[in-house]
């Protein structure tokens, strides 16, 4: 519960302990082979280290906080969660599939949500020793150290950037612009990209349509915190706990690399 109007220290604390024991669950599986099923019609990994750690999460956090509602990928979605101003939103382990092919970027990610947007979160990633937590109106934090992105404000003209983007999406920049935009390799956890954009790795990412609540709540509210923004085309920032938890294209990025990227998609926009 909140300590007071506006305060959710106490639920941070709760989802951080949540988040390390689940993520020590998973760890417990990582490079170990785990079983594997397929969902969404075989285009999207799911493994017993998934249910696992998504067990450990819900037990903890439900017995906890049982007034709350719950989201999350690994359980079958209960519409009575729209009844509940605060939520939890969880991704078990984001990065499946980088996960079960041995690759240390994923994470467990863990966020409260309040009123469509979050207000603490937390992404536990093991396998690099990392955690990144915020709470809202406070600083985004990794390893105990501040994250604070530049504001770039007195820049201007357009910035050399370094991104994460699919190559059908740098297609749409012209070919100036793309000559100043520095692709990197692919990631396969959104929720870590974004906290990659938290910390300074990348300038910004261009998400695809079709990612949901539980991959950017958590990640969402460190960005924010650390002085970025994730938001939609149009600039607004993404409402979670809604009927339906996909999104549309977004940017996530510093103040300067998401008003260079949203006003030169704004110019290209897909057909």
């Amino acid at each position: 519960m909140t300590d007071g109007i506006g305060n959710w220290q106490g639920d941070l604390d709760l989802i951080r302990e949540a988040a390390r024991q689940a993520a020590e669950i998973a760890r417990g599986f990582f490079g170990q082979s785990p079983e594997v099923w397929w969902k969404n019609e075989g285009s999207s990994p799911v493994s017993a280290a998934d249910f696992a750690a998504n067990d450990r999460l819900q037990s903890l956090l439900m017995a906890a906080r049982p007034s709350y509602g719950w989201l999350s990928e690994e359980t079958d979605d209960d519409t009575a969660r729209l009844q509940n101003d605060t939520v939890f939103v969880v991704d078990p382990i984001d990065g499946t599939r980088a996960f079960i092919n041995g690759e240390k970027t994923w994470c467990v990610s863990v966020a409260v949500v309040h009123c469509g947007r979050p207000v603490a979160g937390v992404l536990a990633a093991p396998a690099l020793g990392e955690e990144f937590y915020a709470l809202e109106g406070g600083p985004a934090m990794k390893n105990g150290e501040v994250l604070s992105l530049p504001a770039g404000a007195d820049e201007t003209g357009d910035p050399e950037l370094v991104i994460a983007a699919d190559e059908s999406t740098m297609r749409r920049f012209d070919a100036g612009y793309r000559g100043r935009l520095h692709r990197h390799r692919h990631v396969p956890s959104l929720a870590y990209r974004l906290a990659m954009v938290a910390d300074g790795r990348l300038d910004g990412t261009i998400v695809k349509r079709n990612s949901h609540d539980w991959d950017l709540a958590a990640a969402d509210l460190i960005v924010e915190c650390a002085g970025g923004r994730l938001a939609d085309l149009e600039g607004k920032p993404i409402r979670y706990n809604r009927s339906e938890v996909s999104h549309g294209v977004m940017v996530a990025g510093s103040k300067l690399a998401l008003t260079s990227l949203l006003a030169h998609l704004a110019q290209h926009p897909a057909g």
